[in-house]
């Protein structure tokens, strides 16, 4: 495949899952161990869900136009850690770190998702993010649908994905037979319609969360999410 393809990435056991998808729809699956891997493929655009840019106090106006956007799928929506808990060795410690910052003890699956949140804030720079940005799959499965979708975990979710996917992907139920393990079907998808939204990044239609005056964070890094 050549360098006009984009590439999604989602989480998965053991590191990360990416879909590189070119202009046909056709689909090639990578297994990344660490962002910097995911960084060195040389994709038109790269749509990765973890957060990007980390505030000094929360929560980040990104999370917060999201979890309304999808209103009653709000919960899919972790909000991101304040970038003090990065330094965190133990849940307790990021706690602390947390209620010090903004008032509030950080949630159990927001410490989870830091080793990954760390692994990328290591590696991104503002003069990166012209060519990788953050994604929510929820957010985009419900602008590439035209509706908030149900639970991926079931099949009426699951099946509303695939036909979502249908109108870019050649064949996306063999996409989704091909993805390699150990990374689980729910990741798949969100790493395909992640690629979806680096697509339309790189061609210039993209939508923002939020629409306007997107914040910085110290690092000068934007904090948004792209769909």
């Amino acid at each position: 495949m050549s360098v006009s393809e984009v590439l999604g990435v989602d989480g998965c056991p053991g590191g990360w899952i990416g879909a590189l998808v070119d202009r046909d729809g056709g689909v090639e699956w990578r297994l990344f161990p660490d962002a910097r891997a995911i960084l060195a493929v040389d994709s038109r655009a790269t749509g990765i869900d973890i957060p990007i840019g980390l505030p000094t106090v929360g929560p980040r106006s990104c999370d917060v136009a999201a979890r309304r956007l999808l209103g009653p799928r709000r919960s899919s929506v972790f909000p991101a850690p304040v970038r003090t808990v990065l330094g965190a060795a133990t849940y307790g410690d990021a706690c602390a770190l947390s209620r010090a910052a903004c008032g509030r003890a950080l949630a159990r699956q927001t410490w989870n998702l830091v080793p990954r949140i760390a692994d990328v804030d290591a590696v991104i720079n503002p003069r990166l993010q012209s060519r990788v940005v953050e994604v929510h799959p929820e957010v985009s499965f419900a602008r590439l649908a035209g509706a908030v979708l149900p639970s991926k975990r079931t099949a009426a979710g699951r099946s509303a994905r695939l036909r979502a996917l249908a109108g870019w992907i050649a064949d996306p139920e063999a996409a989704l037979r091909g993805a390699p393990r150990p990374a689980r079907p729910d990741d798949a998808l969100d790493a395909l319609v992640a690629a979806w939204s680096a697509r339309r990044w790189h061609k210039g239609e993209a939508e923002m969360l939020p629409a306007d005056d997107t914040p910085r964070d110290t690092r000068g890094l934007r904090m948004e999410i792209v769909f």
